[in-house]
C-alpha cells in the first residue's frame, strides 16, 4: 500500500448505526435461544431507567456488555456468525444520513476508511463490509479448538484505547495524519478525535459536547430528516 494515504476513522454505534450492534446482537441471541432469557435481567433495569430518562445510556450499554460477556462462554462460533449476519441483514440500512453520505463522499475521494468500535469484531466485520470499510478494529473474543467461545477477550487493551488502536492502524497500514478525519459520539472517542487533524463530534453526548466546545471541534447533529451544525 502506498504511503501517505489519507484516512477517516469512525466509531460505529450511535455514529453510523442508529443503535448498538452489541445490543441488537444480544437481543437476537436471546430470541434465538443461544442465550437464556434470564440474560435480559442483566440490563433490563438499566434499560428502563434510560428509557424513562432517569439513568444514563452509558449505564445501560455497560449492563448489556456484562450480560453478553457472562453468557458467551460455550457459544459456537458458527451460531454466533449466523445470528450476526441475520442482525446485519435486518439492520444494515438503519444508519444516519450524515455519516452515510460522508462515507460515500470520502470513498469517492479515495480515503482509507477505518472503523474502531467496542462491539464484537465478528458483527462489525459484517456491518462494515456493507459500507466498504478498509479496516475494522473491534472486540476480539477467544475461541477454543472446538470452535466455541471461552468467554475471554483478546487484546482488550488495544480496543479499550481507541487512540492506541488508531496509532497501530496508522503504522501497519502506512497512513498519514495529514487531512485525517475522525467521527465519534461520546467521551470515549476523545483520545481518537484528538489524534486526527479534523475531528467531528456527531450527535455527541453531554461530556463530548462540552469538550468539543472548549476544543473548537466541529459538532454536527441529526434530528429526523434535518442535519445541522452546532455552534
Amino acid at each position: 500500500m502506498a504511503t501517505n494515504k489519507r484516512f477517516a476513522v469512525f466509531d460505529i454505534d450511535g455514529t453510523i448505526f442508529r443503535s448498538s450492534l452489541l445490543i441488537e446482537l444480544t437481543d437476537a441471541f436471546i430470541q434465538e435461544g443461544i442465550f437464556q432469557r434470564e440474560a435480559r435481567k442483566f440490563y433490563e433495569k438499566e434499560f428502563n431507567r434510560w428509557l424513562d430518562r432517569k439513568g444514563s445510556y452509558e449505564d445501560y450499554i455497560g449492563a448489556v456488555v456484562r450480560a453478553f460477556t457472562a453468557n458467551l462462554k460455550g457459544v459456537k462460533y458458527k451460531d454466533f456468525l449466523a445470528v450476526a449476519r441475520k442482525v446485519v441483514a435486518f439492520h444494515k440500512n438503519r444508519v444516519y444520513r450524515y455519516t452515510r453520505d460522508l462515507i460515500k463522499d470520502l470513498k469517492k475521494r479515495n480515503y482509507y476508511l477505518l472503523a474502531i468500535s467496542g462491539s464484537p469484531k465478528i458483527i462489525l466485520d459484517e456491518f462494515c463490509k456493507e459500507l466498504k470499510f478498509d479496516k475494522v478494529y473491534g472486540r476480539l473474543h477467544d475461541i477454543d479448538l472446538r470452535g466455541r467461545f471461552t468467554g475471554k477477550i483478546v487484546l482488550e487493551d488495544i480496543i479499550n484505547d481507541k487512540a492506541k488502536a488508531l496509532r497501530r492502524a496508522i503504522e501497519t497500514e502506512k497512513l498519514s495524519l495529514k487531512g485525517s478525519i475522525g467521527v465519534g459520539d461520546t467521551e470515549a472517542d476523545i483520545p481518537l478525535l484528538k489524534t486526527v487533524e479534523n475531528p467531528i463530534c456527531f450527535n455527541p453526548n453531554k461530556k463530548l459536547l462540552s469538550y468539543a466546545k472548549r476544543a473548537g471541534w466541529k459538532v454536527v447533529a441529526e434530528r429526523k430528516d434535518v442535519v445541522y451544525f452546532v455552534k
